[in-house]
């Protein structure tokens, strides 16, 4: 691959197809459904860092997955809010390299812990007598920093090589958001090496985690079914089946946007998927999370009653006090 230095200061993203008045009505969905992943994912974490008993390792990953969903869907949602709402879909150039870099990292922060969520359940369920020594908060945190780790030096170089190219054809980027197969196709370098890369990195990635999944869980679901009660059975299954319905969600999408050898060829095909990768997922995950985890909506639960309960003590002292002044 040849060096060059890119002649393009900001590109266009089109975004979507449609008139003018379906852009402020999409802003106005948009709007909502981010500010519910926002609250959502903020309500996780701060229930998990208020109540105690929910200070365990499979709480630890998904408060880091709550925060982790917050900033995925933080890479692009105001952006594109931003272009829907004024009609500047221009982006800078280094913006534009910041949000394919970011966009990309946490995506790959995200299999890296959806798999260490997985081994926690492995740990929980096959080995529960040694689960605390397997699992313990300096093992946590390692795991934690190595998701981290791994997914910042992970897409570095990539994306390195793509700031590099030149990009002389046009700056409209078919896509709401800095994908690399649009960028790519843009370039006027040759991007094979490129995509070779990226093909290596994304197969690497998703399919290792992919096996590594499968794995815990057929020893997970061996293990479960040797439960001699039907409610053991149940509650395991319970807690393993939203992690996997996650995971499985991801994977597909995953899978069908950059597990090919050419980012190129499906080019067409990618906004849809990339909608349910950005905007949907984030949404659907704490809300699996708690709608199946009996412990959370204990906690939510009694967490809800005590505030009810604060508020309506607070607004009963309120009257009463103005009582006492109006009768004085």
């Amino acid at each position: 691959m040849e060096n060059h230095t890119s002649t393009v200061e900001e590109f266009i993203l089109l975004g979507f197809p449609i008139q003018q008045e379906t852009e402020i009505l999409l802003s106005v969905v948009l709007l909502y459904l981010y500010l519910l992943t926002l609250f959502s994912n903020m309500v996780i974490l701060c229930i998990v860092y208020a109540d105690g008993r929910l200070h365990t390792p499979m709480y630890f990953f998904l408060c880091n997955l709550s925060a982790l969903d917050l900033f995925f869907t933080s890479v692009t949602v105001p952006k594109m809010l931003q272009h829907l709402l004024s009609g500047d879909k221009s982006i800078s150039f280094s913006g534009c390299m910041a949000q394919s870099y970011f966009y990309f990292f946490l995506g790959t922060v995200e299999f890296f812990l959806l798999t260490s969520m997985s081994y926690d359940r492995y740990a929980a369920i096959c080995s529960p007598l040694h689960y605390p020594i397997l699992m313990n908060s300096r093992v946590c945190v390692q795991m934690m920093v190595a998701c981290w780790v791994g997914g910042f030096l992970s897409i570095l170089f990539p994306t390195i090589m793509i700031s590099r190219l030149s990009y002389c054809r046009s700056n409209v980027i078919d896509h709401f958001f800095c994908d690399s197969g649009p960028l790519l196709e843009l370039s006027c370098t040759d991007t094979h090496l490129i995509e070779l890369i990226d093909f290596m990195l994304s197969s690497l990635v998703i399919l290792c985690s992919l096996t590594l999944t499968i794995i815990s869980y057929v020893f997970i679901i061996s293990t479960i079914l040797r439960i001699p009660t039907s409610t053991g059975r149940n509650k395991a299954f319970s807690t393993c089946a939203t992690h996997l319905t996650l995971f499985l969600m991801s994977c597909s999408i995953s899978i069908f946007m950059y597990v090919t050898p050419s980012q190129k060829s499906t080019l067409g095909t990618r906004k849809i998927p990339a909608v349910l990768s950005s905007i949907v997922n984030p949404l659907l995950s704490p809300f699996i999370y708690t709608l199946r985890n009996n412990m959370f909506k204990k906690v939510l639960r009694e967490t809800f009653s005590h505030s009810k309960a604060l508020v309506f003590h607070s607004v009963g002292g309120l009257f009463l006090t103005c009582r006492k002044r109006s009768v004085a």
